[in-house]
């Protein structure tokens, strides 16, 4: 039986495009540049949850797609939330059937556009993992109503993933992202909200995770840290890869596309090798909390 990749793109909320690079070219930027970063992030995780046949994996936020088909490749069934249709577009083209090397479950990947609401709308068996990998998911306050609705479509004692961004010391990336805060500050005689537009980075705090997923009514069961390097063939392709985060969307609204381009540019100098490629270690966090 052929397995079909059900769509749901309604209701979606796609970020805004600045300048020349319009919303479909960040998007490609996201999968063919930036996705790729986390690798090491995904690979861990299924290691040490032993993701395999008979697991059915819900991915929030899956972006366009490549931890849902690490997954997938693994044997799991795979369900992918998130509210950018394009990203989700190009997930659609990576989860077609007979892209995994196993090949696909028999109820085949699916995304959804929207959240865990949306997922529970469609029905089907509850989930046996849950991960929430993008590392500023929590940053305009949505991580744990997130996660809360997220562990209502899980069996119970099912694992749910939380990654995010480890010490900024340890993070070489931090220092380039703080670009993109400068940017989006607000002036003093607007008041409170300075450097916190929506999408835009911040630091965790050490118990930041733990923290998340004890308001969502989660117990932590473990975690772990792990090297995950940005490392970008040129400058242009980091200025690209990292612009696709949308993290830099609020200072491209504060100023423009191409202040923020140079700013960025000039931040990643100290990270610019002698063959020309760029490399900035990082250090990255994950929870394992349980339903």
């Amino acid at each position: 039986m052929t397995p079909t990749l059900v769509r749901q793109h309604q209701h979606l909320a796609p970020p805004a495009a600045h300048g020349h690079r319009d919303a479909y070219a960040r998007a490609r930027d996201w999968a063919e540049i930036q996705e790729r970063m986390l690798v090491p992030l995904y690979e861990a995780v299924y290691a040490r949850l032993e993701i395999g046949t008979g697991d059915r994996l819900l991915g929030l936020g899956c972006g366009s797609g490549l931890a849902l088909l690490m997954a997938a490749a693994r044997g799991a069934s795979v369900t992918g939330t998130d509210t950018d249709g394009r990203r989700l577009a190009l997930a659609e083209e990576r989860l077609r059937p007979g892209t995994a090397p196993h090949g696909s479950p028999a109820d085949g990947p699916r995304v959804v556009g929207g959240g865990p609401a949306a997922v529970a709308a469609e029905g089907g068996p509850r989930f046996t993992a849950v991960t929430a990998f993008d590392p500023q998911s929590g940053a305009d306050g949505e991580l744990v109503p997130m996660l809360t609705a997220a562990a209502a479509l899980a069996e119970r004692g099912s694992p749910v993933v939380i990654a995010g961004w480890g010490p900024p010391e340890r993070c070489a990336t931090a220092s380039v992202l703080r670009a993109a805060t400068r940017q989006a500050a607000r002036p003093p005689d607007l008041g409170p909200g300075y450097g916190s537009a929506p999408g835009g980075w911040r630091p965790y705090g050490r118990d930041a995770l733990e923290e998340a997923a004890h308001r969502a009514g989660l117990r932590p069961d473990g975690s772990g840290r792990l090297s995950c390097p940005f490392g970008y063939a040129d400058p242009e392709s980091a200025v690209r890869g990292l612009l696709s985060t949308g993290l830099f969307d609020a200072a491209a609204e504060a100023a423009d596309e191409a202040q923020v381009e140079k700013e960025l540019a000039e931040a990643l100098h100290p990270y610019v090798r002698r063959d020309g490629t760029v490399w900035m270690p990082n250090v990255f966090r994950y929870l394992i909390a349980r339903v």
